[in-house]
């Protein structure tokens, strides 16, 4: 999502430091992106002289160091592999193979996988996955193959079309003098990263914090899509992505991440934990709704010390499931948040890990279909829960260990394979 923003994964969020686009062929084209950018260079000066334009220089290009890489694996060695039903991990695959059919390689598999949605047995599945495709492991940028998962997904709110003193929390679509800059010309390497501000004068600064758009007066006021009646509900969407609000009218309203203001997240659980508000097994995304009930008015100083700010777009209605960075509805229980820089979006990939606080095994066929900012590195994956209060108390608790295989048409030698490029 920006997503999910993230797209964007609740444990993650929550109590570590917290998530973006499409990578380079055969990945789809990059989708906004929710993190902060990275340094980038330091700006050329022209010094006084009589010429009427700067000498021509040679523009720097950043190191960016590899965040994972990709080793030829087998069927043997993934976990469970075909005891798990494959069919609504194929339907949510064809999903997103518009993205991928433009390349001859993914072409024919998306064509043959479109064909297997009704009538197939589980072995046809199978079948056609060990005769089509290879595994590839992940592995992190150090060589290992464990990383962490975590879990989002979409939330229910409660609000109105107009602001009353319930409803009083806007979900704000993009502002007007929002700014982005895309460096990808000048520094190719920095193709899934963007500049966010605003104009001033004859310079682009950064844009308003979150303190900044939450104070009175408002300084974002029109710009908002729905008024809600929880402050920290809002902020739990922030991290979501996206979110369906239910308005006092019987109306459902369905929202998905449309941008962010360019500033870095900053943990509300960490911060809790660390003023002693809350001890590390109770910053869950309960837990911190739980205190955020108890102490009302400490809440709006809390939030404003996470300067990121998220905004949002109104989304159909007949939707099966909110947008993820793919472009398609996500899937719940198939869909999974990664770093394109790493897995591109679109591919089927193999994740083994455990139930949330659980040991008990959960090996599953997922579609890299979503991306967020707390979502880096080679072996990371944020799982996709669906939408509701259940998928919410799964996604909230759930940060566990994983390994992860994607799975590339047979002949084809993925970017990233033994690290290279």
């Amino acid at each position: 999502m920006p997503h999910r923003l993230a797209v964007l994964s609740i444990a993650a969020l929550l109590v570590a430091a917290c998530a973006t686009p499409p990578p380079p062929a055969p990945k789809p084209a990059p989708a906004p992106v929710v993190a902060a950018p990275e340094p980038e260079p330091e700006p050329l000066i022209c010094p006084p002289a009589p010429a009427p334009i700067c000498p021509a220089v040679p523009t720097p290009t950043p190191e960016v160091e590899p965040r994972g890489k990709l080793v030829a694996g087998t069927w043997a060695e993934i976990p469970e592999w075909g005891k798990e039903s494959l069919r609504e991990s194929v339907v949510a695959f064809v999903r997103g193979c518009p993205s991928l059919e433009k390349f001859d390689a993914w072409k024919a598999v998306c064509a043959g996988a479109s064909t297997l949605q009704v009538n197939a047995t589980e072995r046809d599945l199978v079948s056609f996955f060990e005769l089509n495709f290879d595994p590839y492991r992940v592995l992190n940028a150090d060589d290992s193959n464990a990383g962490m998962v975590t879990g989002y997904y979409e939330p229910l709110l409660h609000g109105s079309k107009t602001r009353s003193k319930r409803y009083k929390f806007p979900i704000y679509a993009t502002p007007q003098d929002l700014v982005t800059i895309d460096l990808t010309s000048v520094y190719p390497d920095l193709k899934h990263r963007r500049l966010r501000g605003r104009i001033d004068g004859n310079k682009v600064v950064p844009y308003l914090a979150r303190g900044d758009i939450d104070r009175e007066p408002a300084p974002l006021k029109g710009a908002e899509l729905v008024w809600v009646d929880d402050a920290i509900d809002v902020f739990f969407l922030h991290i979501q992505g996206s979110g369906q609000v239910q308005l006092e009218n019987g109306e459902r309203l369905r929202v998905g991440y449309a941008d962010q203001n360019g500033h870095p997240f900053r943990s509300l659980g960490r911060l809790l934990i660390q003023r002693g508000e809350l001890s590390a097994d109770k910053a869950s995304m309960q837990g911190i709704k739980d205190w955020a009930r108890r102490n009302p008015k400490k809440v709006q100083d809390y939030l404003n010390a996470n300067p990121s700010y998220v905004f949002f777009r109104e989304l159909p209605k007949d939707l099966v499931g909110p947008i993820g960075s793919l472009g398609v509805p996500l899937t719940g229980e198939r869909s999974i948040a990664v770093d394109p820089r790493v897995i591109p979006l679109g591919v089927p990939v193999f994740l083994a890990t455990t139930f949330p606080n659980s040991p008990q095994p959960l090996n599953r066929l997922m579609v890299a279909q979503d991306t967020g900012g707390a979502i880096a590195g080679g072996v990371r994956a944020d799982f996709y829960w669906g939408f509701g209060d259940a998928a919410g108390n799964q996604a909230g608790k759930m940060r566990q260990a994983g390994r992860m295989w994607v799975l590339y048409p047979k002949g084809y030698a993925p970017p990233g394979l033994n690290g290279k490029k």
